[in-house]
């Protein structure tokens, strides 16, 4: 059974920066993507970021462009999340993920395993 395990969330303020974690235990096989998700109260789950196994493929939500970056160190079965310039509209619990594939997914029903989330609040 694969667990994923995220990190680094909190309490920061605006314009303040976040490096989420997220390792994953178990046996994975093959080439898998691995994303970013976020929930915010009473929205839907978004698409934050993803990346392809190699690292050399990588998407992002539009809007998020320039301020998150994603990044993953398969030696360590490790997905990170770095959140610059936060904005209180980032508010929300982030998950990480792996897809079911080796292309880059931004569809919550195209990941196989979730972390449990871990909490980042933005204040003013």
């Amino acid at each position: 059974q694969v667990q994923l395990v995220e990190s680094g969330g909190g309490l920061v303020q605006a314009g303040g920066s976040l490096r989420l974690s997220c390792a994953a235990s178990g046996r994975i096989l093959g080439s898998y993507s691995m994303g970013w998700f976020r929930q915010a109260p009473g929205k839907e789950r978004e698409f934050v970021a993803a990346v392809k196994w190699s690292g050399n493929w990588i998407s992002y939500k539009d809007s998020l462009k320039g301020r998150f970056t994603i990044s993953r160190d398969n030696a360590k079965s490790t997905v990170y999340l770095q959140m610059n310039a936060l904005k209180l509209e980032d508010t929300a619990v982030y998950y990480c993920a792996v897809a079911k594939g080796s292309g880059i997914c931004k569809l919550v029903y195209q990941y196989r395993y979730w972390g449990p989330g871990t909490q980042v609040t933005v204040s003013s």
